[in-house]
Formats: C-alpha cells, sequence, structure tokens
C-alpha cells in the first residue's frame, strides 16, 4: 500500500496535502532564512521548524525539500535564477513530491494501524528507525540531498525521540533534516540543541481569510454534483478567523466541518458556568462524539481548549479579542476574577491530558466530552464558593 492510499495524520481531513501546496502564504521571513542558508553552500544538516499547528510550517518543509531535490547546488540554482524556494510546477521533483513517490524523501509520522484501523496516537521508534535504512539507500544520483520530514516531532514516544536524537548525531552528506514542531519546549533538549531553530509566526486574520477563499474554490465540486457544506458568509469569515488564532489549519477546520456553530455551542454552554445545561450539554456531546465523527469530536475538544484558553487570557488581563458570541468576553472575565489563575491552567491540562489518553484506551468519546464539561463546572463552583 503507498502512501498515499492511507489515511495521513499530517494531512487536514479533506484538504490537499502539504506537499501538493503551490505557494506558501505569510511565511516570507522563514522561506528567506532557508533559500539564503542553500544559497550560501553551509546549509545545517537540520532545521527544528516551530510554530502554532496549521501555520505553514508543512508547507514550507516541503518547499525546501523539492527545492534541494530539484536544483541540488547553489550553483544550479543560480544559474536558474532562484529567488525563493518555489520549483517548476512541471518538473518531475515537483510531480514526485506531490505523489509521495520521490525516492529522496521520505516523510516520518503517526503510522497507520492495521489492526485497529486507526492511526496510531504516536510516532512509534520503527517510524523513526526508517530513517536510518534510508540514508543507507544509495541516492538516485551521486552527491544528491535525502531529505527527512518529520510531523510531528511532537508526537514521538520516547523511544522514537532517543532514535531520532542518534540519526542527528550522525548525519550522512548532504542529508536534510526537517523537523516540525507545535511545541519545541517538549522536546529533548539534546534534539533541539543539533537543530538550527526556525521560528515561524502565526498568521493574519486576512491571510487567513485569503486561505480560506483560496481553499474554498480549490474545493469545488464537479458540476452536478452539490457541495456538502455551503461556503462561509464574509461575516462568518471573519469569525472563524478570529477564531483560528493565527492558524490557517484550523480556520479550514472549521470552515469544513460545521466549526462556527460548534463553537458557539460550546461558548453558550460554558458563559453559564457555574451552572451548566446538562441536557444541552449531552446533547453536544451526542454529536461530538458519535463514531466515525473523528473530525468533529476532535474539533470540539480544540474549541473547549480554546475558550478556555480564551479565559484564562482575559483573568491575565490580555486581549481575548472581540466577542463571537455576545457577552462571552464578561463571562470569561468573571469566571476569571477573583482568585489565581493556576486552578483553570491546571483544569486546561488535566482536559488535554484526558483526551489523549482517552484516544490511546480508545474511551468513549461522548464521555471524554462530558468529563471535560465536569472539569469545568467543578472548577466554576469552587471558585464562586458553591
Amino acid at each position: 500500500m503507498s502512501e498515499t492510499e492511507i489515511p495521513e495524520s499530517d494531512r487536514l481531513g479533506e484538504f490537499p496535502h502539504p506537499r501538493m501546496a503551490t505557494h506558501l502564504t505569510g511565511q516570507a521571513e522563514a522561506e528567506k532564512a532557508l533559500f539564503e542558508a542553500f544559497m550560501s553552500g553551509r546549509m545545517q544538516h537540520a532545521w527544528l521548524m516551530t510554530g502554532p499547528k496549521g501555520i505553514g510550517k508543512a508547507t514550507l518543509a516541503y518547499r525546501m525539500a523539492r527545492f534541494a531535490l530539484h536544483y541540488g547546488t547553489p550553483e544550479k540554482a543560480r544559474a536558474a535564477g532562484a529567488t525563493d524556494l518555489s520549483v517548476p510546477e512541471d518538473s518531475s521533483v515537483f510531480h514526485q513530491v506531490a505523489a509521495g513517490s520521490h525516492p529522496n524523501l521520505i516523510t516520518v509520522r503517526r503510522p497507520w494501524d492495521d489492526k485497529t484501523k486507526k492511526l496510531k496516537t504516536v510516532i512509534t521508534v520503527d517510524e523513526v528507525r526508517r530513517i536510518g535504512h534510508f540514508f543507507g539507500l544509495t541516492a538516485a544520483e551521486r552527491g544528491a540531498w535525502r531529505v527527512v520530514v518529520i510531523d510531528s516531532a511532537d508526537e514521538m514516544n520516547a523511544n522514537a525521540a532517543n532514535a531520532l536524537l542518534k540519526a542527528l548525531e550522525e548525519p550522512p552528506p548532504n542529508g536534510l533534516f526537517l523537523v516540525l514542531s507545535h511545541q519545541p519546549g517538549r522536546l529533548l533538549p539534546t534534539i533541539r540543541s543539533r537543530c538550527r531553530t526556525l521560528r515561524m509566526t502565526p498568521l493574519g486574520e486576512d491571510e487567513i481569510a485569503k486561505l480560506m477563499a483560496e481553499a474554498e474554490a480549490a474545493a469545488e465540486e464537479p458540476v452536478g454534483r452539490k457541495k456538502k457544506t455551503a461556503a462561509p458568509s464574509e461575516d462568518e469569515r471573519r469569525q472563524i478567523a478570529q477564531l483560528a488564532e493565527g492558524s490557517a489549519g484550523r480556520a479550514l477546520t472549521l470552515a469544513g466541518g460545521g466549526g462556527l456553530a460548534l463553537y458557539k455551542d460550546v461558548s453558550g454552554l460554558l458563559s453559564g458556568l457555574p451552572r451548566l445545561d446538562i441536557a444541552a450539554v449531552h446533547a453536544l456531546a451526542d454529536k461530538a462524539g458519535r463514531k466515525g465523527g473523528d473530525d468533529q469530536y476532535e474539533t470540539m475538544i480544540d474549541l473547549v481548549t480554546l475558550w478556555l484558553q480564551k479565559l484564562i487570557r482575559a483573568g491575565a488581563g490580555l486581549d481575548t479579542g472581540p466577542d463571537i458570541v455576545a457577552g462571552e468576553g464578561a463571562a470569561m472575565a468573571r469566571l476569571a476574577a477573583g482568585g489565581s489563575l493556576d486552578r483553570w491552567v491546571e483544569v486546561w491540562e488535566k482536559i488535554v491530558h484526558s483526551t489523549a489518553r482517552g484516544e490511546a484506551l480508545n474511551t468513549d468519546r461522548k464521555l471524554v466530552i462530558l468529563n471535560a464539561f465536569s472539569m469545568l463546572e467543578a472548577a466554576a463552583s469552587e471558585r464562586a464558593g458553591a
């Protein structure tokens, strides 16, 4: 089974994979750093590409991979007049990378489990050990680059992390590691120290709105077939861009899966804390936790934690942006007032942990959702002295 015939953990729903992207939005400085390093002839063998999820790290990684595989040397790139990391879209390298079939490129990510018929919850050591075999093969051309994209390093288990460290310590000539991380502080310090860090920034709301419009146009259904969901209105697109907090990936997920309506349901419920409409919570949990609704479940958990993060920011006196649901900012300020924010931070961490544990143990998703709301209710009641 080829890479493109199984579900891909680094692909966002039904949207094209980042390796197929023809351009990159909002990361000109990061692209310039990679381009200049390559053109200098002193390209670092490992780059740690950091920043929030969904801001273009993978798209940039594949742009860099294509560029190195297409040109090979600064001299060839200079002779072709290259000024950025783009390569001709009709080139064989572009098509091979897009198809996931280039012999000198390997992607390390969470693998598919044939037994459970689900993606594994972590990147295993066996996946990382493929790097050693990959570098042990003779490159298609003498002196050609061989590129490893790891998406994302945050998902490695301990044994996988140690195996990656060993690979980074013994890089082969013309070997290039592009290591993606949403939370680099959780990686082994020794992994970070062996990479050049490339910090990437959240996108602006205008950039996100533009990307959403482009994605909607690219996702048009063939003539004669009805589109699965209606495109968001301008006002809805603005609200989604605000919720995305700089992440195009989050924006596309929200736009494609009814995420804005789901957020309004979540916010409406949480704004009533310490009291909860239990029937409404159960109805929401039934909807988001149903079998086969992976995307909506993940979006639900993301939105609950997002609302809690906004509450914590409100308590710290930071800007939470305009209300998506009328009165939610006042509710967040009320719940954050009158004490330390440590309890809310603790609840946020517990929800994240319990969600990950629930996936690992295949726990009923409705129970995971109900547990999250229960923790929030308990914390709000404690602060209200109930």
